[in-house]
């Protein structure tokens, strides 16, 4: 069953409101006090819409598979969970919630027990939960329903605004903006600071164990957007060269595996490896079974979601593992989820720190040129590699070139060119 974007949109703020109940009503009977639940000031948690957007678009081709079903919501929620709590961590320096006294827990941001009730949760959303959902929405009239559907992106963007505003501490920037007013300035300052000291408070009362752990020290050194985008470049050309290499050893043949027209860069190591970093650079004196098993189950969610990805937006599937032995709809499987979670360790501990200096050592010499110039050229290798995907999907189906742009990518990447380029490329 395809869904539209309203559709989509409304099932997001349906199980953001569902799951806001759902965890408000536990926390209250819990500490006799209520406590409102979510990022969000009003009656949502986003993170649960958010998961069940993610299980709904990506899970579909699992659904009438009740195991894998089960497995994928698992595997994807605690994922997402586990992603959502180290960021938030990162944004406030604490942890959101704890869950290091439960048996079974990793890190302290996902457990056993938990992930199973995601899992569970999960299948009877994508199974059972949107097709009711669906059917409901479509019961009114087309103008209401997206009259609804805007008012909710609406009210949620402002909710969200809100919440940012006060964990980045607005109150103090906002004002500079209006520094050749006073009175204006002072007026920013006020509303910013009620909003943001509202939150505050709000987010202090629902998750008391904000105010118990400081979850790194503000003078720790930090991983910024630069330094983030030349470890996506670095990482998209050694994991297309690792790619490259293994399949020469194991096929028996040299095979481009770069997911761009122009260079041999792997798209999905590359924002494999930015992700994980990260994520997970504070964490690198942990033990090496710590970084091995994120790597393993992050790194198994964040492949599945790529191919998903692709085959929805490009029609092309570029890998499938259906041969392989535990392997999930194809796109992936057990051995390489191992390797996931090997490379997580051989980064974090080995190459990282390496790359870090290398890095710094670029920036020291070259300062901005270098990196605005690589900037630039990435940003049209991969406009003009979608272009050709989107071309080669609608030469297959038939769809002939008319727009100036269309005749120009048919002529520089034809069918010859694109096979050479993605040999295992399925259009679908």
């Amino acid at each position: 069953m395809k869904y539209t974007f309203d559709e989509i949109i409304m099932l997001f703020f349906a199980y953001s409101f569902f799951a806001w109940i759902a965890e408000t009503a536990v926390a209250t009977v819990k500490e006799k006090n209520f406590k409102n639940r979510g990022f969000a000031s009003g009656p949502f948690c986003f993170l649960y819409g958010f998961t069940a957007m993610l299980l709904t678009v990506f899970l579909q081709d699992l659904k009438n598979n009740a195991f894998f079903l089960f497995l994928g919501s698992t595997i994807v929620a605690t994922a997402v969970e586990w992603y959502a709590g180290k960021l938030l961590a990162r944004m406030k320096r604490k942890k959101w919630w704890d869950y290091s006294a439960k048996k079974w827990n990793f890190d302290g941001y996902i457990c056993l027990q938990y992930s199973l009730l995601w899992g569970l949760l999960g299948f009877v959303a994508v199974r059972y939960g949107n097709t009711l959902l669906v059917w409901l929405y479509r019961l009114l009239p087309s103008a209401v329903g997206k009259a609804a559907v805007c008012g909710l992106m609406a009210v949620g963007w402002i909710d969200l605004a809100g919440s940012l505003m006060s964990i980045y501490h607005m109150e103090q920037k906002l004002p500079r903006l209006f520094g050749w007013n006073r009175r204006l300035q002072a007026w920013t300052y006020r509303f910013a600071a009620g909003v943001s000291g509202h939150v505050e408070e709000r987010f202090v009362r629902s998750y008391p164990v904000m105010q118990a752990e400081q979850e790194e020290e503000p003078g720790e050194d930090s991983c910024g957007i630069v330094q983030l985008f030349w470890l996506f470049v670095i990482g998209a050309f050694l994991g297309d060269l690792v790619e490259t290499v293994f399949c020469r050893l194991t096929a028996g043949v040299w095979m481009s595996r770069s997911s761009l027209v122009w260079g041999a860069f792997s798209v999905v190591w590359g924002l494999a490896v930015a992700l994980a970093t990260a994520l997970l650079y504070k964490d690198r004196e942990k033990p090496d079974s710590y970084l091995f098993w994120a790597g393993v189950f992050l790194g198994g969610a964040y492949e599945y979601i790529c191919s998903v990805f692709t085959e929805i937006f490009f029609g092309q599937v570029f890998w499938d593992y259906s041969a392989m032995p535990f392997n999930l709809g194809g796109r992936i499987n057990l051995l390489y989820c191992f390797f996931w979670g090997i490379a997580a360790v051989v980064w974090i501990k080995g190459l990282y720190p390496l790359l870090a200096r290398f890095i710094g050592w670029i920036l020291q010499k070259t300062g901005w040129v270098l990196t605005v110039l690589l900037a630039g050229f990435m940003a049209v290798n991969l406009c003009v590699s979608v272009l050709a995907l989107v071309r080669y999907d609608a030469r297959a189906n038939g769809i002939a070139a008319e727009a100036e742009w269309e005749l120009r990518v048919d002529a520089a990447f034809d069918d010859a060119v694109m096979e050479r380029i993605y040999p295992n490329a399925i259009r679908q």
